[in-house]
């Protein structure tokens, strides 16, 4: 029997209005984000779909992840078998160093078709299912706080009872002051976790990190920058609320020393940092062997990306913290998919279909892009 291959390449540079300006530490977000739509076609007419999120201050830019995908790595995927994945991974990485949001884009393409040609989803392939639903964690990052309070009146009796409150970017004393209106209002009910997305400063951030514990966070992430490893394992071993580690983890190696040096309690799984669904299990998995748990993070991905970190989360037993998979239904004003991936109770529910378990709208797409690229 004849192996189906990749017969053509479609790419969408996509640029999405969003309804809320977003502060985050290292970089802020307002008025539209822009990723990368990939579209194969095998010679068998099955059509697999995959997203690029990059986000400038943190992996990228989504310029880069198109010309990346059309330039260096079409010629590379083209005429390939769709079921050696690993081995097509494995060249992709010869071919470029990095563009890690590009690859996982040709990753979940290619698994959707062969999801799609089988009748087995995703997550099926991945290992098979631990998890049909997440729990969904929404970010509190709006500019305006009043905003998000209100916003959380209202998800909080829908089941919405996680959320992760952005911290660093306004002074201390504000921070505070949310962190107690919030508990004020919901007290125990609702799940809190912090995030510094790096903003703190070595010199001084215990005695901040300390002002926060009074409010019982689930965990603290990143409060500090990726380099200054080291500094994460003092807060560590300082501190009673778990760390999780973001920016210090992209890959096994960076897995290995977070490990090595006892620089987090728990670690953020993102498959924009891993490149790659089955890279990121195997980050999942050094994070198993020493007790870390994973929590499902995002940068600016829709509901293609989102779509495949479900299928990611549902396979993998140790990504046990939930997920933070709200952007298509919170934030961006349109998405690409005929139906948004359903949140019921405060939780993700993973599709079930076959492949990624979605369908994409064409006139979306098309409405949406920017540039197109075919071939």
């Amino acid at each position: 029997m004849t192996e189906a291959t990749v017969e053509r390449i479609r790419l969408f540079l996509i640029e999405s209005p969003i309804k809320m300006a977003r502060l985050q530490g290292v970089g802020n977000v307002k008025g539209t984000v822009k990723r990368v739509l990939l579209e194969l076609t095998s010679n068998d007419g099955v059509i697999g779909w995959g997203e690029a999120a990059p986000w400038e201050v943190f992996t990228g830019t989504p310029e880069a992840a198109f010309s990346a995908l059309d330039i260096y790595l079409r010629p590379v995927v083209l005429g390939k078998p769709v079921r050696r994945i690993r081995a097509l991974m494995a060249e992709l990485d010869r071919a470029l160093v990095g563009h890690a949001e590009a690859k996982v884009a040709i990753e979940m393409a290619l698994l959707d078709i062969v999801g799609k040609s089988s009748g087995l989803s995703v997550a099926d392939l991945l290992g098979g299912r631990v998890r049909d639903t997440i729990p969904l964690s929404f970010s509190i990052a709006d500019p305006d706080f009043a905003a998000d309070l209100e916003r959380m009146r209202k998800m909080v009796p829908d089941g919405n009872l996680i959320y992760k409150i952005k911290t660093g970017v306004k002074p201390h004393r504000d921070d505070l002051d949310h962190l107690a209106a919030i508990r004020k209002e919901f007290g125990d009910k609702v799940d809190l976790r912090v995030d510094y997305n790096q903003a703190l400063a070595p010199f001084g951030a215990i005695k901040i990190l300390r002002d926060v514990e009074q409010f019982a966070p689930t965990f603290i992430e990143q409060p500090v920058p990726r380099k200054y490893l080291d500094v994460m394992a003092q807060l560590t071993a300082a501190l009673e609320t778990p760390v999780l580690a973001d920016e210090s983890c992209f890959d096994r190696r960076d897995m290995m020393e977070v490990v090595r040096r006892e620089a987090a309690d728990a670690v953020s799984i993102k498959l924009m940092k891993a490149g790659g669904l089955f890279e990121a299990q195997a980050i999942m998995a050094i994070a198993d062997i020493a007790g870390l748990p994973g929590y499902g993070g995002t940068l600016w991905e829709g509901g293609i990306g989102l779509a495949a970190g479900t299928q990611l989360i549902a396979a993998t037993p140790g990504i046990s913290l939930g997920c933070e998979f709200y952007m298509p239904h919170h934030v961006l004003t349109e998405d690409v998919l005929e139906e948004r991936v359903a949140n019921r109770g405060g939780h993700v529910v993973v599709p079930d279909g076959p492949g990624l378990g979605i369908r994409v709208s064409e006139a979306s797409v098309r409405a949406n892009a920017r540039v197109l690229a075919e071939g």
